[in-house]
C-alpha cells in the first residue's frame, strides 16, 4: 500500500495532464512531450554518469525544440534529421565518458518526441490515433502490474527484471488490447475500421509496450540503478514511466507513417 498510494496519485496527476495536452491539441501538445523528452535525456545522460550532464542536456533540448517545431510545419523529414545530427552532436560533447550510449540516450527521446507529435498533428484522426495509443498502453501497464502482483508464477525475464511475470504480461497484452477496443469503438466509426485488425494490432502493441518496459529495465541494470530519476513520486522518472509508451508510439507511428505517409500517419495507423 506504500507503494501504490503515491503511484497511484501521480498516476492520477499525469493521465490528466496528458489527456489535456491530447485535448488543448497543437503548441500545446507540442511543448508538453517536448518537456519530457528533454526531461528523458536528462535523466539518462545522469543515469550514463556523463561529465557534461547540464551542457549536454542544454544542447539536446535545444535541438528537440527544433525538431519539434519542424514537426508541427509539417517537416518530419528535416526533423529526423535533426535528431540524427543533435545524437552526433551530443556523442561528441560526451567523448570522453559514453558518446555511443549518450547519443542512443537522445535518439531514444527523439523517438517519443517525434512519434507521438506526428501522430498528432496528422491532417485526419491524429486525437483518435493517440487516445487509441493511451487506452492500449495504459491498459498494459495497469492490467499487468495487477495481473502480476495477483496472480504471480514464473518469471518473464528475471535477468533484467525480477518482479514481471509471464501471468502480467499476459493479462497486461489483453487488457490493452480490451482497453484500445473500447477507445476506438466511442471513437471511429463502424464503417472505417476492421475490429480483427486492431484485436491484432492492440496486442502487437501492448507486447511492444513491455518490451519497452524490459528495455529500460535492462538499461537499468547496466548502470546500477533502480530509477532513472526521483522526479515522479511513486515512478521514478519520466524514462521510468514512459518506456512503454515510447516504444508502443515508435512503433504506432511506423505503422502509420508506412500506411498513410508522413502527412496523416495518424489516419494509416486507424483505417484497415
Amino acid at each position: 500500500m506504500s507503494d501504490l498510494l503515491p503511484r497511484v496519485a501521480s498516476a492520477i496527476v499525469m493521465v490528466a495532464l496528458a489527456l489535456g495536452a491530447l485535448w488543448l491539441g497543437g503548441r500545446w501538445f507540442v511543448a508538453f512531450w517536448f518537456i519530457a523528452s528533454a526531461a528523458i535525456v536528462w535523466e539518462w545522460l545522469g543515469l550514463i554518469g556523463s561529465q557534461r550532464r547540464t551542457l549536454s542536456s542544454g544542447i539536446s533540448a535545444a535541438v528537440l525544440a527544433v525538431a519539434a517545431g519542424l514537426v508541427a510545419n509539417g517537416a518530419l523529414e528535416f526533423a529526423a534529421l535533426a535528431a540524427v545530427l543533435g545524437a552526433a552532436v551530443l556523442a561528441i560533447l560526451e567523448r570522453n565518458a559514453k558518446p555511443i550510449w549518450a547519443a542512443t540516450g537522445f535518439v531514444y527521446a527523439a523517438i517519443l518526441l517525434l512519434s507521438v507529435t506526428s501522430l498528432r498533428l496528422s491532417v485526419y484522426n491524429g486525437f483518435n490515433a493517440i487516445l487509441w495509443l493511451f487506452a492500449v498502453v495504459w491498459g498494459t501497464d495497469i492490467l499487468a502490474y495487477f495481473g502480476g502482483r495477483l496472480i504471480g508464477g514464473p518469471k518473464l525475464w528475471p535477468q533484467v527484471s525480477p518482479s514481471k511475470t509471464w501471468s502480467g504480461f499476459i493479462c497486461g497484452v489483453t487488457g490493452g488490447m480490451l482497453a484500445g477496443l473500447v477507445a476506438l469503438i466511442v471513437q471511429v466509426p463502424p464503417t472505417q475500421r476492421s475490429i480483427v485488425a486492431f484485436v491484432i494490432l492492440g496486442l502487437v502493441l501492448g507486447a511492444v509496450s513491455q518490451g519497452g518496459d524490459l528495455f529500460e529495465s535492462s538499461i537499468k541494470r547496466r548502470f546500477g540503478v533502480k530509477d532513472a530519476s526521483q522526479l515522479i513520486p511513486g515512478h521514478g522518472g519520466f524514462m521510468d514511466r514512459l518506456d512503454g509508451f515510447i516504444a508502443a508510439c515508435g512503433a504506432a507511428a511506423l505503422i502509420g507513417l508506412l500506411r498513410g505517409g508522413s502527412a496523416n500517419p495518424a489516419t494509416g495507423l486507424l483505417l484497415w
